[in-house]
């Protein structure tokens, strides 16, 4: 038996879990991103997602320069507990560094990438 729900995590050889954030409310799937131990542990602490940058390889605040943190209303794990879902509460209503609600924006349509949803703020006047 794990002495702690963390252990119950099945991580990745890099240490890393893979992490859908959906939103509660709608039940939109806005983001896809990884966690680490700690990631998730100050994710449950403090009750806004905090991820693991692959590319900056440091801990990601999410909102930490847009803004646009993500409230987490529930937590689960898939049934091979190698996946978490995050519910949440989307604030500002973007999810994408794009400036758009959600990552998954583009539809695949004649064999071409398609953009299918607008961008709702420039990302110049999130990012600084």
């Amino acid at each position: 038996m794990p002495e702690n729900w963390l252990d119950e995590v099945q991580w990745t050889d890099e240490g890393l879990v893979p992490v859908i954030a959906q939103v509660a409310e709608s039940g939109r799937v806005v983001m896809f991103a990884w966690m680490n131990r700690e990631s998730l542990a100050l994710t449950v602490e403090k009750g806004y997602a905090v991820y693991w940058s692959r590319s900056r390889q440091r801990l990601w605040r999410k909102g930490e320069e847009s803004g646009h943190q993500q409230r987490v209303i529930d937590i689960q794990l898939d049934c091979d507990e190698d996946v978490i879902l995050l519910k949440i509460e989307q604030e500002g209503g973007i999810a994408c560094h794009t400036g758009r609600e959600s990552c998954f924006y583009r539809s695949l349509v004649d064999d071409q990438w398609q953009a299918k949803e607008p961008v709702l703020k420039d990302p110049k006047k999130i990012y600084k």
